[in-house]
């Protein structure tokens, strides 16, 4: 009994030495604290780095700065830059860069700005402790990006430009840091900047332009490997940060560059996104956020009237700083006064970067224990500070933008759309299943359903039993994508007449079928029934031929008949593409006629479509057969067909799948059937469009 509790005491030492205990420490943290702090509407973010003061070497002394802590939370530091690079919005941030460009200067200059003066006059530091820790002030660490991320407001203008602002003065400042550095040392010459340059340049070719090119062969010749998608990237990430290390500038820099390499490869509704987003805002980032809390030495406030004036003047410059590049970033960009504070808040938190630049200083002898011990409450003062402000603002932009919106979240939540996938083979239900889930709307809250139509006869209630087993196995590649689905069951004489039925009863709006084939139990269904399904249903039908990964891409060209804009389901196919352009961040290529692309430009203006189009006037429909021997690999190919009597009906659609499986057999093929109005056309919304120019339409010679 002695030895058991001896042995029990020696577990609970403090601080706690066993993995096993310490790891199960740190996840009951991160699993009560924000629970535990909501009831005091204190954001998580916050409670995790109290919880890391408190258990940490200057509080209970629970846990120490190990290297196990420490390289969870480098994985946490590395997965927040890695995250904001990855759900950047590259157009949003393209359209917004002089913003980037005007906010990066801001926060880099005015903070350095203000920062110097006060460290050299008014704390008596020499020239080269002055600026390093002047240059401190300018560098920020974005701890309250999960909060915009998981409010859903990462795309706003305002978080777009804080991003870009974030990369250029990091950067900027941790070169300074090596020339301050560099100047201490007396290795300030011709040759460190050969070196600097020459690093980062390689650097950026490898993470930019090669480590793409990598991602999407391995995505494409592992397509079925999923999990081990998600070790790719993680390993691309740490790569990515290993060769900034070894460019000269910190490993978050690589991080982030990562994400922008991968953004266009990674679509956001995808299981991979899925998986990248739940385990970093589960378990990396929280313990990134713990271990800034148990760096803070809450002893530094008694160690004497300068460490006293020195934390709080480091702190009040470091806010006022950061406020002022937020107030005229504001001023000139006219952003609203809840855009600026989102501004201030995600650029007020100093963590990583400002902890990099200060404990290299120190080891140089540059900077003094004052100044550490000051950087180390102002670390503290300036996260919790970030994280109050950054969700008050984020709140409030989401209340406006309600506000703003109102009528049409009514129309939304009074029309919920339906998407039914009937299930045919089990093949290639996964690729059908990711299709769907990306054209599907994200406001709407009704499930997918997923369909299986079992002949009716003697074998009925066993073949019933079977079809549900197979269909309740989707539900497993469901959960991969954070999408919920319903699986439907049903008896009829034949498919197309149970897939028309249940199409009615669950008022669907749109229909994902699979493409037919030749031969087994596809050509069944569908090759012989397909006709019989479009006949028989009034809803847009997508009929898809996806043998490559959609993530791959590119570019997406859509091939529209005269007069399509008289089609009753128009808007919708149109809205759904553009969903998908986005969600792939791929470009779109019409080709039609001058009206047609006419309306398909004031779809564009009116519904503000953020995916880039570029229209292609054609007279003659058939241009498609030739065109066909010009598209790339990385084209998705769309066609938009009509039903017999449909106004914008061609001879041409008859058996169109088999003629374009043989024009382009190895590219990724989109049939759409637009939806069937009862009363007709809705024309209205077109009527008395100009036939003027349309600055959307980008109109290329006539082609016969």
């Amino acid at each position: 009994m002695e030895k058991f509790w001896e042995h029990l005491s020696h577990e609970f030492a403090l601080p706690l030495a066993n993995p096993i205990l310490v790891f199960s420490l740190i996840l009951f943290i991160i699993l009560l604290s924000p629970i535990l702090l909501r009831r005091f509407n204190v954001p998580g973010i916050i409670g995790l780095i109290l919880a890391g003061v408190l258990v940490g070497p200057f509080g209970l002394n629970l846990l120490e700065k190990n290297s196990a802590i420490e390289l969870f939370s480098t994985i946490g530091l590395l997965y927040i830059m890695f995250i904001a690079g990855i759900e950047l919005d590259l157009k949003e941030f393209k359209s917004n860069r002089n913003g980037s460009l005007l906010f990066g200067l801001f926060t880099f200059a005015f903070p350095l700005g203000i920062g110097f003066p006060v460290c050299y006059y008014v704390l008596g530091y020499d020239f080269n402790a002055s600026f390093l820790t002047a240059s401190m002030f300018a560098t920020h660490t974005m701890v309250a990006y999960p909060i915009v991320s998981a409010l859903g407001i990462a795309k706003n203008r305002a978080v777009a430009i804080t991003v870009g602002g974030t990369i250029l003065t990091d950067t900027a400042v941790l070169i300074i840091l090596a020339v301050i550095v560099g100047k201490s040392e007396g290795t300030l010459d011709s040759g460190f900047w050969m070196k600097l340059g020459i690093s980062l340049g390689i650097f950026s070719t490898i993470v930019l332009i090669l480590m793409p090119k990598i991602a999407k062969w391995f995505f494409k010749k592992l397509e079925s490997e999923k999990h081990s998608h998600y070790i790719f990237v993680l390993s691309m990430v740490f790569l990515a940060a290993f060769l900034a290390e070894i460019a000269g500038v910190e490993p978050i820099i690589g991080a982030f560059l990562a994400g922008l390499g991968l953004n266009k490869l990674i679509p956001h509704s995808s299981a991979l996104m899925n998986r990248i987003e739940f385990i970093g805002n589960s378990l990396f980032i929280p313990f990134f956020l713990i271990s800034v809390g148990m760096l803070v030495d809450i002893t530094v406030i008694f160690s004497g009237p300068m460490a006293l004036i020195i934390a709080g003047t480091l702190s009040l410059v470091a806010l006022f700083g950061k406020w002022v590049a937020a107030w005229f970033t504001q001023w000139i960009l006219k952003y609203s006064p809840s855009q600026r504070q989102l501004i201030f808040g995600l650029s007020s938190g100093h963590a990583a970067a400002t902890l990099a630049v200060i404990l290299v200083g120190y080891r140089a002898e540059i900077l003094d224990e004052n100044i550490l011990n000051g950087t180390i409450v102002l670390i503290l003062i300036t996260c919790l500070v970030s994280s109050l402000v950054t969700e008050r603002a984020a709140r409030k932009l989401i209340i406006a933008t309600e506000n703003d919106n109102s009528d049409l979240l009514k129309l939304q939540i009074e029309k919920q759309e339906t998407l039914l996938l009937p299930f045919a083979n089990v093949e290639n239900i996964e690729k059908l299943l990711e299709f769907t889930i990306f054209i599907k709307d994200k406001k709407s809250l009704r499930p997918i359903s997923i369909l299986s139509v079992v002949s009716n006869n003697e074998e009925a209630e066993i073949n019933l039993i079977k079809a549900r087993k197979k269909l309740e196995a989707f539900v497993n590649h469901a959960a991969a994508f954070d999408t919920e689905v319903n699986i439907i069951t049903t008896l009829d004489l034949n498919p197309a007449s149970g897939i028309s039925r249940v199409s009615r009863e669950i008022m669907a709006d749109t229909i994902v079928l699979g493409w037919p084939r030749k031969s087994g139990l596809i050509q069944k269904i569908f090759g012989q029934k397909m006709d019989a399904i479009v006949a028989n249903t009034d809803r847009t039908i997508f009929i898809c031929h996806l043998e490559s990964p959609l993530l791959l891409h590119r570019s997406i060209s859509v091939f529209v008949p005269e007069w399509a804009e008289r089609e009753f389901g128009f808007t919708q196919w149109f809205m759904k593409l553009a969903r998908l352009a986005e969600e792939l961040s791929a470009k779109i290529e019409f080709f039609s006629t001058g009206s047609t692309l006419e309306a398909l430009g004031f779809l564009s203006r009116s519904h503000m479509v953020a995916a880039r189009i570029r229209n292609h006037t054609i007279t003659n429909w058939e241009y498609f057969k030739n065109q066909s021997q010009s598209l790339g690999m990385d084209e998705l190919v769309v066609l938009i067909a009509a039903r017999k009597g449909s106004p914008s009906y061609h001879p041409m659609m008859e058996n169109i799948p088999e003629k374009m499986e043989s024009l382009i057999p190895e590219n990724n093929i989109l049939i759409i059937y637009p939806k069937k109005s009862e009363t007709g056309p809705d024309m209205e919304k077109f009527e008395g469009l100009s036939t003027g120019h349309d600055p959307l339409v980008n109109k290329e010679p006539t082609i016969h």
